[in-house]
């Protein structure tokens, strides 16, 4: 674990032989709902011995309508994170769209993250990688586990031995996604990898433009990955599902955190058993 997480300050829970979480919001709607968030997030992996990464988007790129929720402005919702930083003793995640944001994010967070779509972008990659974070490489819905060693090999080429990878499905026909549990192997040979549940339960491509999903699916996505030995585990949450403004649909209520972790920390020993 302690190799996995090397490099991230502030990380607490190091000498647990638990997995790691990346866990928020989705995006970043405002400083009170964030700060009440990782609040509850901080409380729970310190009680369980989790090492934890706040996760939020400083701003939404990727939206299926033009008037779909984008951000409360840039450098407004960086320095929330970076107030949940400071104010919780906790590392963060953020994701980058464009070469330009690799720079200004990295002063604010701990972790930059590729986009599923734009991870075969070279120059994004590559602008994450020279910044000298860690680069959260989400593997693109439709490329195979075994492409994701190339966009490894980039951070590698820029200069960085920090890449993980982070499973969050692949698409299945038009509105679908699956995890092909077979890839988490395959691609722990590359790199430390994550597994997205809650993304992972997307159903994209809806007619009314507003992405749909499967929470209920959350604790068996969470508990296969467990069993499988991902390194870590990408799960967003919110106390306000029905007005979340990203991934209401497929996010998990922060009230179910606490039981979903107990229950997953509790067969990761049983997996460490057998190993």
């Amino acid at each position: 674990m302690n190799t996995v997480l090397k490099g991230i300050p502030n990380i607490k829970n190091l000498n647990s032989d638990n997995f790691f979480l990346l866990s928020g919001p989705c995006a970043i709607e405002g400083e009170d709902m964030a700060l009440r968030i990782a609040e509850k997030i901080v409380t729970i992996t310190d009680k369980l011995q989790i090492p934890y990464i706040f996760k939020g988007s400083f701003k939404k790129a990727n939206r299926s309508r033009i008037d779909s929720f984008t951000g409360i402005g840039d450098e407004k919702a960086l320095k929330i994170l970076r107030k949940v930083s400071e104010t919780f003793n906790v590392p963060t995640v953020t994701d980058i769209h464009e070469v330009s944001d690799a720079i200004k994010a990295a002063e604010y967070v701990d972790v930059l993250q590729i986009p599923a779509f734009l991870v075969r972008q070279t120059d994004l990659v590559v602008a994450a990688a020279k910044t000298g974070k860690v680069v959260n490489l989400k593997k693109g819905q439709f490329m195979s586990p075994a492409a994701m060693k190339h966009a490894v090999q980039k951070v590698k080429d820029a200069g960085s031995e920090k890449a993980w990878i982070t499973d969050r499905g692949t698409m299945f026909g038009y509105q679908d996604m699956i995890v092909d549990f077979r890839g988490i192997p395959e691609m722990r040979k590359f790199a430390p990898t994550v597994l997205d549940v809650t993304h992972s339960l997307q159903q994209p491509n809806q007619t009314a433009g507003v992405t749909g999903g499967r929470p209920d699916m959350i604790e068996t996505i969470a508990r296969a990955g467990i069993v499988n030995n991902v390194d870590g585990l990408f799960i967003e949450t919110h106390f306000d599902l029905a007005n979340a403004k990203s991934d209401g649909a497929n996010m998990l209520h922060l009230d179910n955190l606490e039981v979903l972790l107990y229950n997953l920390k509790e067969i990761k020993k049983t997996v460490n058993s057998l190993d």
